[in-house]
């Protein structure tokens, strides 16, 4: 273990493994791009899919995004540079360039849990219902007056399951979705597997559902980073990537 040293513009004061120890574990929204008004509007910044490249090439593939967004938009954004990618907050897990997708299995969400957030959302104009296949997100990005309602809501939904549903804190939402698959069981799913098997695992997130990523990266004798606590912002954390692969590849 060593410090990585910094970037153009500033220097960075945590440990991590050497490239040819580490295995890279990023979330996407929030870290590696910057947050967008709506999930559709992100930007992929000019040179970051190169210095992802570079990065899987130095770490001898073990590259990985762990994300809330779906497998498929992953994808959409990044195409084939990622190794692994981990999407649903775990629920979802391609280990492998086109390998076969590994979803946990899920209790069913009560129909009666959707119709009520329907009609929740639509007494709040801006507030938005996103269906995700173990459950379901309130967004009140653009109506903050809402959030303790749908909140509220939310927990009661899932207080009478015992414990089989819960409530994921998120930026400006509050997500509907099974307990115990996490971010934190997708990284170590991946790091079962090679080419992460017998690396340290680099963790970085910026939001409380990285929360538990960030955890089991530190259990596996790996490295927990968070925006803004180590990094400032993403463009930050771009610029630290691209000082770790500068002249490689």
């Amino acid at each position: 273990m060593y410090v990585i040293g910094s970037s153009s513009s500033q220097e960075f004061r945590f440990q991590v493994p050497s490239l040819d120890q580490a295995a890279f574990l990023l979330d996407f929204d929030g870290t590696l791009v910057d947050i967008a008004p709506t999930p559709d509007s992100v930007v992929v910044p000019e040179g970051l899919p190169e210095t992802l490249r570079r990065l899987r090439a130095a770490c001898g593939d073990a590259l990985a995004i762990v994300s809330g967004r779906s497998i498929d938009q992953i994808d959409h954004f990044l195409g084939d540079i990622p190794f692994a990618v981990a999407g649903e907050h775990g629920i979802a897990v391609r280990h492998r360039p086109g390998g076969p997708i590994e979803r946990a299995a899920l209790p069913s969400v009560p129909q009666s849990w959707f119709a009520e957030a329907r009609d929740l959302i639509a007494a709040w104009p801006g507030a938005r219902l996103e269906h995700k296949p173990g459950g379901f997100v309130l967004h009140y990005r653009a109506v903050p007056e809402a959030g303790a309602a749908l909140r509220e809501a939310a927990e009661n939904w899932v207080k009478g399951t015992n414990g089989t549903f819960e409530v994921q804190t998120a930026k400006m939402a509050w997500e509907v979705r099974p307990a115990g698959v996490d971010k934190g069981y997708a990284v170590s799913m991946l790091m079962k597997s090679l080419p992460f098997t017998g690396r340290k695992p680099v963790f970085v997130g910026d939001d409380v559902t990285d929360e538990d990523g960030m955890a089991a990266a530190k259990r596996l004798s790996g490295v927990g980073l968070r925006i803004p606590t180590d990094f400032p912002n993403p463009t930050a954390f771009r610029a630290w990537l691209a000082s770790l692969v500068e002249g490689k590849g």
